[in-house]
C-alpha cells in the first residue's frame, strides 16, 4: 500500500467493529472452529430450528478465496441496517461484475442471478439473511467482539497520540511492516494499492483470521481489517483457512444438504 503525506494526515482506526465484516467472517470460523465461543448461540440455534440462512451466505462467503465487496460496504461502520441499506443500494452494475468474478472461482445456484441482476427482492432476501444471521450468530457475542476491538484500538490510538500515524503503522508486528512511504501486507496474492490521497481506514476485526483483508475493487475507499489483539497483547495461533477438521461439523449444521468445497487464498483478486 503506497502512502503519500496526504494518505497519512487521513488515515484512520475505525471507531470500533464493523457488524458487517464481523457477520461475513464469522462465516469463516463457523466453518473452521468448533469451540468459537463467541458462535455457541448460533450453533445451538441452528440444531434447534434448522440452518436458516447459512446455504445462501455460505454460497456468497465461501470458506476462503474471493467474497463480493458489496458485502461489506463502507456503511456499515455505522451500523447493521446502514450497511443493510448499503447492500440493497449497490449499483446492478457491480452486483454483476462482483458476481461474475465470484462465479469464476466456485459455481452459483440459480437464484444468485436476481442479486447480480438486481432485482429488488433478491436484495430484500439477501438483506434478510444477512439481518437473521447476524442477530442470532453475532448480535449475543457483540459485548466479547467490542471488548476485544476496543482493546486493540486502544492500543494504536496510543501509539497516534505518543508519535504519529507512522508510529502507528510500526504496531502491528510481521504480518503488516511499515517501510516509509508503503506497509507491506502479507496477502496470498501480489498487489499494489495507491491510496492517492483517500488515506486508509484500518478495523480490527475480532472473527478475522490469518492474512489481513484488502477490499479488490481498487476504486472503493481503502479499507484494511486486520485480527485484533487481545488487550493490547498478541494472540495465540488463529485457525487457519485451508481445510481441516473443524469442516466436518458443517453438514451438521446445514441438515446435511450441502457439501463444502474448499479452494486456495484468502479474498484475493485473482
Amino acid at each position: 500500500m503506497h502512502f503519500t503525506a496526504q494518505d497519512l494526515a487521513r488515515t484512520r482506526v475505525s471507531d470500533g467493529a464493523d457488524p458487517l465484516w464481523e457477520t461475513a467472517l464469522s462465516l469463516h470460523s463457523l466453518r473452521v472452529s468448533r469451540t468459537e465461543p463467541a458462535l455457541a448461540a448460533w450453533r445451538q440455534h441452528a440444531v434447534r430450528h434448522g440452518p436458516g440462512p447459512l446455504p445462501t451466505l455460505f454460497a456468497l462467503v465461501p470458506l476462503t478465496g474471493y467474497f463480493p465487496d458489496f458485502l461489506t460496504p463502507f456503511a456499515s461502520q455505522y451500523g447493521v441496517e446502514p450497511g443493510l441499506e448499503a447492500v440493497m443500494s449497490t449499483p446492478r452494475q457491480r452486483l454483476r461484475a462482483e458476481l461474475t468474478r465470484l462465479s469464476g472461482h466456485r459455481a452459483l445456484p440459480g437464484w444468485a442471478r436476481g442479486i447480480a441482476e438486481g432485482e429488488p427482492a433478491a436484495l430484500r432476501r439477501l438483506a434478510r439473511g444477512l439481518r437473521t444471521y447476524h442477530h442470532l450468530a453475532v448480535a449475543p457475542a457483540w459485548p466479547r467482539i467490542a471488548q476485544r476491538v476496543g482493546a486493540d484500538r486502544e492500543l494504536r490510538r496510543h501509539a497516534v497520540q505518543q508519535a504519529g500515524v507512522e508510529a502507528m503503522l510500526r504496531t502491528f508486528g510481521a504480518s503488516m511492516r511499515w517501510r516509509r512511504p508503503v506497509l507491506e501486507v502479507d496477502y496470498p496474492v501480489q498487489r499494489e494499492l495507491h491510496l492517492q490521497g483517500r488515506g486508509l481506514v484500518l478495523v480490527p476485526s475480532y472473527f478475522s483470521c490469518g492474512h489481513p483483508l484488502a477490499l479488490v475493487d481498487e476504486a472503493l475507499p481503502p479499507v484494511l481489517v486486520y485480527p485484533a489483539q487481545a488487550d493490547g497483547q498478541a494472540e495465540g495461533p488463529r485457525p487457519r483457512l485451508y481445510g481441516g477438521e473443524a469442516l466436518r461439523d458443517v453438514p451438521a449444521l446445514l441438515g446435511g444438504r450441502v457439501k463444502t468445497r474448499i479452494a486456495a487464498g484468502i479474498r484475493s483478486g485473482g
